[in-house]
């Protein structure tokens, strides 16, 4: 797997902190020289060098990864290559060059060419009812989960202050637990009954919750958490939130209820227990779900979060996926690229594993830059509203870098290295020939075309002049 350099990370902290290379050096123990050399990417850094730097200029390691970085330059390579701004070829050293040296430009440049494609599609006749808008509600609330790492530390505060009032004598009795609170603290009465097109609904006046007789247990489990949250948390929730600063009231109440979400499911699955439990089961999903009597999404969900200072699990990405390709989920703590503009690669098992719903598929992919990752996917099949409506599908997927492999238990047995399946960010991003799956021709090459002449791809091109 390639190193991961972080030289102009460290040179744009330091600088921004007024140190000198010398002073920084000293902090590390460490020599001016080879700081230097780190700074300019002629040395990589070890583990304990990375945890100092983190320490010494007070960032979380996420933001030493690189992986804030990466995200960037997918980004940005995406929009120089759209053919219609017309723009001559920008060369991937500089490309990195802006997303390290200058994040905030990088984002700008994005941020303006997130605004011209909405402009262009108004322009097209596909204008919301409401107006143009520079950044969806969505957009703007998976940012704000992307910045922060999915972890909040202030939420988890509120949880566990909560999960020890509740004291349930084992993990899968967390439910009881919080029906027994609702009644006996705050008088809500919790029923199971038909609703039409509705999972939840609370009335304030009469304290009742009534919860959809269509919803598993372990479903109606986390509904009765996030009434309790709403209940609970809800000062810790608005403290989060008023440092968001949310565009929009949509936006706010999006995030509202997402920092909702994420109290009830560390509510549900508590951080110390929950992190035990992953390392122990060597994040057997399926088992650990079983533990807490929690879905098999909702714990994958909850493992994207381990990032705790000095209790941290393993970085691990999650995506949930349609058969469309819609994401609607997407946490990236193990630093994967993901596309932001455009669809995934068909290759990737986030997509072949819609062919064998309720198994667990695995795959180490491996993306054109030599990155490898452990990937694990299962389609989830939920209950059709009523008869004659398709049962909704959608895959959970989850990832980690190979060097984390080991403590998973997916990939026992595995030949990491032979098994990788080379894939790509996107079609129009990826570089590789001949791919019998591409759907689109690369954005960064000359189609070369020939009659005469077939592949396993329709579109044949030119190697990319660097």
């Amino acid at each position: 797997m390639p190193r991961t350099l972080i030289g102009r990370t460290v040179r744009r902290l330091r600088a921004e902190r007024g140190l000198s290379q010398q002073s920084l050096a000293t902090r590390l123990g460490i020599s001016a020289s080879y700081l230097n050399l780190i700074e300019h990417d002629q040395r990589a850094v070890t583990a304990s060098l990375l945890i100092k730097l983190a320490e010494t200029l007070r960032v979380d390691l996420g933001e030493l990864s690189g992986t804030q970085e990466r995200q960037l330059q997918v980004g940005l390579r995406e929009a120089f290559a759209d053919p219609l701004l017309g723009s001559d070829t920008v060369a991937d050293t500089e490309i990195e060059a802006l997303a390290a040296g200058s994040p905030n430009a990088a984002r700008a440049v994005l941020a303006l060419y997130r605004a011209w494609r909405v402009a262009r599609e108004d322009a097209n006749g596909i204008a919301l009812p409401s107006g143009r808008r520079i950044l969806l509600p969505n957009e703007e609330v998976r940012d704000f989960f992307d910045d922060h790492a999915n972890h909040f530390p202030t939420l988890e505060d509120a949880a566990e202050a909560l999960a020890a009032a509740l004291a349930p004598s084992a993990p899968a009795e967390m439910n009881h637990a919080i029906a027994e609170r609702l009644r006996t603290v705050h008088g809500v009465r919790v029923t199971v009954q038909p609703l039409d097109r509705t999972l939840r609904r609370y009335d304030p006046a009469t304290h009742s919750l009534a919860l959809s007789e269509s919803l598993p247990r372990e479903s109606r489990g986390f509904h009765m958490a996030f009434q309790l949250a709403l209940l609970e948390a809800r000062d810790a929730v608005e403290s989060v939130l008023k440092d968001a600063a949310p565009s929009t009231q949509e936006a706010a109440m999006l995030l509202r209820i997402g920092l909702l979400n994420y109290v009830a499911g560390a509510l549900v699955m508590p951080y110390a227990a929950f992190h035990a439990a992953a390392s122990s089961l060597r994040h057997d999903m399926e088992a650990i779900a079983a533990r807490f009597g929690v879905s098999y999404e909702q714990a994958c969900h909850r493992l994207s979060t381990l990032q705790r200072q000095g209790a941290r699990g393993v970085p691990f990405f999650f995506l949930r996926v349609d058969p469309a390709g819609n994401v609607s989920k997407r946490f990236s703590a193990a630093g994967f690229p993901f596309a932001r503009f455009g669809g995934s690669c068909p290759r990737w098992v986030v997509h072949t594993a819609f062919a064998q719903p309720g198994t667990v598929q695995v795959q180490v992919a491996e993306l054109p830059d030599g990155a490898a990752y452990l990937c694990f996917a299962s389609a989830l099949v939920q209950p059709a509203v009523r008869w004659g409506q398709p049962r909704p599908i959608h895959v959970v997927a989850m990832g980690c870098a190979l060097t984390n492999a080991a403590e998973v238990v997916y990939a026992d047995g595995l030949d990491l290295d032979a098994a990788r399946v080379g894939i790509g960010l996107s079609c129009r991003l990826c570089d590789r020939p001949d791919c019998g799956s591409r759907a689109f021709p690369p954005l960064e090459h000359r189609l070369s075309l020939d009659p005469l002449t077939a592949g396993a791809s329709p579109y044949r091109f030119e190697a990319k002049v660097r």
